[in-house]
């Protein structure tokens, strides 16, 4: 069973290969994001593995269809770059990595809150330059502030766990409100009044045509002056174009973004040796009250081992005939 892991690093090559691997699967690594230029490397691959970025639109699955492809193996939980309609039609099972750690993302959501309560990277950058001056690195405590939690699965529910640590007043919303987060005594209450309430807001919600741009200029309008905004959902639940209008304003106080938009043609690679072609992501670069990271939330040593062996059962379970995980359109 020969399956071709595109958009493949150094840490899902050596995570791969420390799982338990079928003796029956035959694992090819492409560093190379899957798009209809690339699709048919594919070709003779039973399973193709992709990650976030990839191209699973119509055209790449017709193409991965012709070259014989008869599963797509989603080393991510989320599926919304997938044409699900089209790969039934085209008879392409999908499957993917529900759940791995969520504690991998929602404490990357805590480290960007508390860098840039901090200030940290403005005090690192500095102290290296010989300035051991504090002005304009004053941050708050965090006990007794309000912190609205948008999406309670698991990763909501976990972040949820990690603030009620800390003394957070907690706000959730979500259309299925979780036990676990009530139990934290979490008001669940709706969007708006959460954004209207919570001083540090957190988005870990899915991506649907529910949520696309659940964060824009009307919304980021309602916010407290100076509020905090972290997403390490999915880049599309914000208009990002927005956020530097509200970042001018004051509206918007801090930033923490571990997702982007636009980030496919962009994330992943090392491209500081070129000039950043994106208008929008530069001109939020600018701002010292913004920290964007690239996608590397989920980068622990504990999930990729998960989403590894998942991946692997994922397969050998399609080939035995007993499919888990799949996702249906």
């Amino acid at each position: 069973m020969h399956t071709l892991i595109f958009s493949s690093q150094t840490y899902d090559r050596d995570s791969f290969l420390a799982a338990k691997l079928p003796a029956e699967l035959k694992l090819h690594f492409q560093p190379a994001r899957l798009t209809v230029e690339t699709a048919a490397l594919a070709d003779k691959h039973p399973v193709v593995c992709a990650f976030i970025n990839d191209d699973l639109s119509a055209p790449v699955l017709e193409r991965l269809a012709a070259g014989g492809t008869k599963l797509i193996a989603l080393r991510s939980a989320g599926y919304n770059h997938v044409d699900l309609p089209t790969a039934q039609k085209l008879g392409i099972s999908v499957v993917r990595v529900p759940a791995y750690s969520p504690h991998a993302v929602a404490e990357h959501a805590v480290a960007l809150i508390l860098a840039l309560n901090r200030h940290l990277h403005r005090a690192y950058n500095r102290t290296r330059e010989g300035d051991f001056s504090l002005h304009g690195l004053t941050g708050f405590d965090l006990v007794g502030k309000t912190v609205g939690v948008v999406g309670t699965g698991q990763i909501g529910a976990t972040f949820a766990k990690i603030m009620a640590g800390f003394g957070c007043k907690l706000l959730a919303y979500d259309p299925y409100p979780n036990p676990q987060v009530q139990a934290l005594g979490a008001e669940y209450v709706s969007l708006p009044q959460l954004l209207a309430q919570a001083q540090i807001i957190s988005l870990h919600c899915p991506l649907t045509e529910q949520t696309r741009h659940l964060i824009n200029e009307a919304s980021l309008a309602t916010l407290q002056t100076g509020a905090m905004l972290i997403n390490t959902g999915r880049g599309a639940l914000v208009d990002t174009p927005a956020l530097i209008e509200s970042l001018k304003s004051g509206q918007l106080g801090y930033l923490g973004l571990d997702v982007y938009e636009e980030e496919a043609l962009l994330f992943f690679e090392d491209r500081s040796d070129l000039p950043l072609q994106d208008d929008v992501l530069a001109r939020l670069l600018t701002f010292p009250n913004v920290i964007i990271t690239a996608h590397q939330a989920f980068l622990t040593q504990e999930a990729l081992g998960a989403i590894a062996q998942t991946t692997l059962d994922n397969i050998a379970a399609w080939a035995n005939g007993a499919a888990q995980n799949l996702v249906v359109g």
